[in-house]
């Protein structure tokens, strides 16, 4: 493998890792956001208020994107895969 090809897989493997993990962090940061706006309008400075929207929002999007990241991850193994069988020993 040459210098070049090992880049191209480095930069897949990150562009893989922010699709994976993308939709969840998204989500966590929105629910976040609402959440503390909510809390800065009410006045209201309940810690659990925070965490358990947080959860069940980050839980749900896990449910829903979870083959959407099965496939990505898998795709990207086999790529990994066929580069290290195609290796001249």
């Amino acid at each position: 493998m040459t210098g070049g090809e090992v880049l191209d897989l480095a930069r897949e493997g990150v562009w893989t890792m922010i699709l994976v993990a993308g939709p969840v962090m998204i989500v966590g940061l929105v629910v976040g956001v609402v959440i503390a706006l909510f809390q800065a309008l009410t006045q209201i400075q309940e810690m659990t208020l925070v965490f358990v929207p947080k959860i069940l929002a980050i839980f749900f999007t896990l449910l829903l994107t979870l083959p959407f990241m099965g496939q990505l991850l898998a795709g990207f193994m086999d790529r990994i895969g066929e580069l290290i069988l195609a290796t001249p020993t």
